[in-house]
This record gives structure tokens, sequence and C-alpha cells, in this order.
């Protein structure tokens, strides 16, 4: 007679090692608390307070054209924003380009009070030139 061999059946294992998994979160959570600061930095201008209303929740985020206190132009895209002063005809470029690719996206100017009034219009009007349908102001409200 033969005699049979038998195997032993391996059950699979149902655990899974996490260790990998929690180095990588820990790297991106220093990634991500390194970062925030940076993409928080913005132009530092003086707004005019005003009582107005806020931008829609669900809305996307706006493009923020800036005029500091010197009277230089600046460009907040979200994701990326200019460190440096850029003139008027290259912020409308910029501007122009980003709403041809999502024409919905709200843009805003922001402009230290010290400003005078022409180099706020001369901003509105290139941007509208550059296809901007409709300009927004930000303003600080009363209280801050």
């Amino acid at each position: 007679m033969q005699q049979g061999y038998q195997r032993k059946r391996r059950r699979p294992v149902a655990e899974i090692n996490v260790v990998p998994y929690i180095d990588v979160m820990l790297v991106l959570l220093i990634i991500f608390m390194v970062t925030a600061p940076i993409v928080t930095q913005g132009v530092k201008v003086d707004l005019p307070q005003a009582a107005s209303e806020m931008l829609p929740a669900d809305s996307k985020p706006p493009i923020v054209a800036s005029i500091d206190a010197d009277g230089d132009y600046f460009l907040d895209v979200g994701s990326s924003s200019s460190k440096e002063p850029l003139d008027l005809q290259e912020v409308a470029i910029r501007v122009g380009a980003i709403i041809q690719l999502e024409p919905e996206r709200p843009v805003v100017v922001k402009a230290d009070r010290s400003i005078t009034y022409d180099k706020v219009i001369q901003l509105m009007v290139s941007l509208q030139g550059a296809g901007v349908p409709s300009v927004g102001l930000m303003t600080d409200s009363p209280g801050d």
C-alpha cells in the first residue's frame, strides 16, 4: 500500500504590517508642518475697512491681484504666488491665461489703503482687458 503524504495546509496570515505606513505618515506630517507657513504667506497690505460679504464657501479659491504700499503689483493664485513685483501687463497676461482655463474662478483686487485710486483702476481695467468678467475688491471687516 501506498502511504499517503499529507501536506499541512497553511492558513493565510491575516495581519497587516503597519510600521511602513506609520513611517510614511510621520514624514508627510513633517512635510506639511514645514510647508504650511510658507503657503499662507502673502504680500503685506493694509486693507481699507468696510462691511462686505465674504466669498461663498463652495467657490474656488480666488485669484488675488495685490498692490502693496509702494505701488508694486503681485499675484497670488493659491498654489503659487509671486514674491517679486510684476508689471501691470504681466499680471494681466497671467490672470488671463488662468481665466481661460477656469472661467468661473473669482478674481479679487487687494490694495493697500495708501495707494492712489488710479493704481487700483489701472489694475482693474487691465484685468478686464485680459478677459476677467468681474473683479472684486478685498477689504477688512471694521472690527479687525
